[in-house]
């Protein structure tokens, strides 16, 4: 009798402490490791965003200090929150907890996906069944669920919302969502919408990254008058993005692309695309990009950072170093101690 494969175990690199911190105040990412170096390396650019004074310096220290702190704790206490949720939290839709069925997405999707899978599919014959958004920054937009998905799992959000459940920040520059492991939704929700239709289309839109995307982050962010409005300039933690607009009523708030975020003059004459409820925007994760503030309403929208720890395994995209690996819960950042067999590293640049 075979003995059965250990389960993968993800990691996160140690730079997720110290590196890409965002300060919102001066719409800055900057790296920290000591007072020393935050001004040596910022002095400047923070001075002319308005940190001036001794007592504006020392703010931003102690900010910064606390995040640190934050994101040192952030795996065991995320577990913790998930392990409560899991125990005493009793949802408003237990039917979108269900494992992911065809009749909750969009017929364009299904015919996208189910085209990526068949013989002799191609890049052409893919992008006649969707919309090409920029060819040249290869970001691509369709419909992902149907209307009456988008309402239950809002219906859902929004009950989970009003309980006394606790909750994490989605990311470091939202404050406002749900992280979706938490809740529960990714075994029957997320992991099957990655595996079962997300790669296929990703292979024939980015064949850099075929086969390569074996973990995800997915979360939802929410968008009001009072809360967050509007997102800064960065790029994500992931190789793709598929950004899906559930709702609700809304005006403003489009999403705007730079260039890849290693390019020079990234951010001028940026791309606008708005945000249509039910459908999702793919694009790579390295592409710069924010959202406009919002004009009126909420808007909530579901992100899904796809990641493959073949390719970040040898260069992170936060610190642009070979990974430092730390053990974490679930997919970490979506780094393994595993080797990858063969990587085309050519093709990736």
């Amino acid at each position: 009798m075979g003995t059965a494969a250990a389960p993968r175990r993800f990691c996160r690199c140690a730079c997720f402490c110290s590196e890409n911190l965002y300060v919102a105040r001066y719409g800055l990412h900057v790296r920290f490791r000591s007072e020393q170096q935050l001004r040596q390396d910022y002095g400047p650019i923070l001075r002319s965003r308005g940190c001036v004074s001794p007592k504006d310096f020392q703010q931003l220290l102690g900010e910064l200090e606390k995040e640190v702190e934050r994101r040192q704790r952030l795996g065991q206490e995320s577990a913790a929150r998930k392990a409560l949720i899991a125990s005493s939290y009793h949802p408003a839709r237990p039917d979108v907890y269900s494992s992911l069925q065809d009749v909750a997405l969009a017929p364009e999707f299904l015919a996208a996906a189910e085209y990526s899978t068949s013989p002799g599919a191609d890049l052409q014959g893919l992008l006649q069944r969707l919309e090409t958004v920029s060819e040249e920054k290869r970001i691509y937009r369709l419909p992902v669920f149907t209307a009456s998905f988008c309402q239950a799992l809002l219906e859902e959000l929004d009950h989970f919302e009003q309980s006394d459940m606790p909750k994490g920040r989605p990311n470091t520059m939202n404050n406002y969502g749900v992280l979706l492991h938490e809740l529960g939704l990714d075994e029957p929700l997320v992991t099957p919408l990655r595996e079962r239709f997300l790669q296929p289309l990703m292979a024939l839109l980015y064949p850099e990254y075929r086969g390569w995307l074996d973990s995800h982050r997915a979360f939802v962010v929410k968008y009001a008058p009072g809360q967050d409005r509007e997102l800064g300039c960065h790029y994500d933690n992931a190789e793709l993005t598929l950004n899906v607009a559930l709702g609700k009523a809304f005006t403003g708030g489009a999403l705007y692309f730079g260039d890849l975020f290693q390019a020079p003059s990234a951010l001028a004459n940026p791309l606008e695309v708005e945000h249509v409820v039910g459908q999702g925007i793919l694009h790579r994760g390295g592409q710069l990009h924010g959202a406009r503030p919002l004009g009126s309403g909420e808007r909530w929208n579901l992100v899904v950072w796809l990641r493959a720890s073949a390719v970040r395994n040898r260069l992170c995209p936060m610190c642009c170093r070979k990974p430092d690996l730390v053990d974490d819960e679930g997919f970490g950042d979506g780094f393994t101690r595993e080797e990858p067999a063969t990587v085309d590293v050519c093709a990736l640049t």
